[in-house]
């Protein structure tokens, strides 16, 4: 077994979003920092949500006023350090009479617009459904007034590799596909015994301090060896997800209210599909598992049909998938009722700290990372420099205006006129300003060799391989795309087979400073 002689600031097990989060913060205040992560980065909770930044306005109903502050907050904040995955989207809140009172309605967007310095999205407006274009994809007299409001759409898995690529580029050590299979103190630091999962390469990495980011498997990492009795517990929560062709024409999401008291999304997605999620169901197995289950998939039919028109039905779905929140368990008899708020749980067995983390949602990760290198300040010598750095420096490709966009697609296509508008407004979406890092000297479509289908071509796949850990192609067309919804089966295993074949050795930069 392989014993790095680096003594590391601070370990992480976990890569998602709030491991990476966490890596880019701790990096950036001066400290050392190895990640480990099983599968790959983003491959469990994190890219599996609703794809939302935003304050979660349903929350006001459990008076989660400090967690609707918070990420109201933070929506501002994320979209102006990632423009190019974050965007801002309206939301048509029909009134159903018979469920929630307009007076209520009003009164929680009123909130929703004060409580979390909104500066740049705009404001809620009163929608009348009759004469609004937003009410013409709606069952026809049913629904006559609503409220459109503000939140963000994001690129979850983006976000999560994006956090990682920065804490890659400022020292930190990433490793995907390394399994934690052991934790346990030595000389006063925790020792950390891994696996690589795919060439069965066994490491040990040593820390001052252990950060548990297991997300659904928080519990589990507690279990291997840790010398720990947790007093948290975690409830998961299954949330399913489905996506259908393009349902409407307008640019404008949906918050429907359903009569059991929850709320399911209808969100524009990938420019030719319409995503609908969520589900709230108490889950019980194994998380690597999870599928969405007929039930789920016929009840975010049902629900969305009670809405629209043209009504959605089971075999309208071209790709469904499933997450597992790891949730605070907090006692709520209901799934829809469990805190979504962050909670944390310091143990210092030998006097050693172990940070582990329950709960959480995207909005709120970065802010999850500065409350919990706070906790670990007395055991860390760097953690109180660049205080609040994360929310200023932007996400590698963010460094353009949040209203910059399309000037940076209309920039590729001047300096790549092969480009296609559909190719040009991908790549600057995905990647912003390393867009042209990734096309380099390119002449000619040629220039970016194999075409693997869906203007995904060599030159990206390489890039992702050498610069954010791709391995396989589904780490490429699931996490770091969403081309699987455009690829063939058959397209995905030729890319496959591509990988196994010509895929070069990790670059330099990756073995100096991240993926080895």
């Amino acid at each position: 077994m392989r014993l790095l002689e680096r003594i590391f600031d601070l370990a992480i097990i976990g890569g998602g979003v709030n491991g990476c989060g966490i890596a880019r913060d701790a990096v950036g205040r001066g400290n050392t920092v190895f990640l480990c992560e099983m599968n790959d980065l983003a491959s469990g909770t994190s890219s599996w949500s609703t794809k939302l930044v935003h304050g979660g306005l349903r929350y006001l109903e459990y008076y989660e006023f400090r967690l609707v502050r918070e990420a109201l907050i933070e929506r501002e904040i994320l979209w102006g350090i990632a423009p190019h995955i974050i965007r801002p989207l309206r939301f048509v809140l029909p009134h159903h009479a018979g469920l929630r009172p307009a007076w209520l309605l009003r009164l929680g967007l009123f909130l929703y617009d004060h409580i979390g310095g909104r500066h740049l999205l705009p404001a809620t407006r009163s929608v009348d459904l009759k004469r609004d274009e937003v009410g013409k994809p709606l069952i026809p007299n049913r629904y006559s007034r609503a409220f459109e409001y503000s939140d963000c759409f994001v690129d979850d898995a983006r976000l999560v590799v994006l956090n990682a690529r920065d804490a890659a580029d400022k020292g930190a050590e990433i490793r995907t596909r390394t399994r934690a299979t052991e934790i346990r103190q030595s000389g006063g630091l925790w020792m950390v015994s891994m696996v690589n999962t795919l060439t069965g390469e066994r490491s040990q990495v040593r820390a001052r301090a252990l950060v548990n980011a297991g997300g659904p498997w928080v519990e589990d990492v507690l279990g291997r060896g840790a010398g720990v009795n947790a007093k948290a517990k975690v409830r998961l929560v299954q949330g399913s997800h489905i996506v259908v062709k393009k349902l409407y024409d307008h640019d404008r999401a949906y918050m429907f209210q359903n009569a059991d008291g929850r709320i399911i999304f209808v969100i524009p997605y990938q420019d030719d599909f319409t995503l609908i999620g969520t589900t709230d169901r108490d889950y019980d197995g194994d998380p690597a598992k999870v599928k969405a289950t007929a039930e789920e998939i016929q009840y975010l039919c049902t629900a969305a049909s009670e809405y629209l028109a043209k009504p959605v039905t089971p075999d309208d779905v071209v790709w469904t998938y499933s997450g597992v929140r790891p949730l605070y368990d907090d006692g709520a008899s209901e799934a829809k009722a469990a805190t979504r708020d962050y909670v944390f749980e310091l143990d210092t067995p030998g006097g050693v700290p172990l940070l582990s983390i329950y709960g959480g949602k995207i909005t709120t990760y970065r802010r999850l990372a500065e409350e919990a290198l706070e906790r670990l300040a007395p055991y860390l010598r760097s953690a109180k420099a660049r205080e609040g750095w994360t929310g200023k420096w932007p996400l590698p490709g963010g460094d353009m205006d949040v209203s910059d966009i399309d000037g940076l697609i209309a920039e590729l296509q001047r300096g790549y006129p092969f480009l296609s508008h559909e190719h040009a407004r991908r790549l600057a979406r995905a990647y912003g300003t390393r867009a042209i890092k990734l096309l380099g000297d390119a002449k000619s479509l040629a220039d970016l060799g194999q075409a693997f289908g869906a203007t995904l071509t060599e030159r990206e796949v390489r890039y992702l391989i050498a610069n954010e850990w791709a391995v396989t192609a589904d780490d490429v067309v699931w996490r770091r795309s969403k081309l699987g919804l455009r690829l063939s089966a058959d397209e995905i295993a030729a890319l496959d087979d591509w990988i196994r074949t010509h895929a070069v050795p990790q670059s330099p930069l990756l073995e100096a400073g991240g993926r080895s």
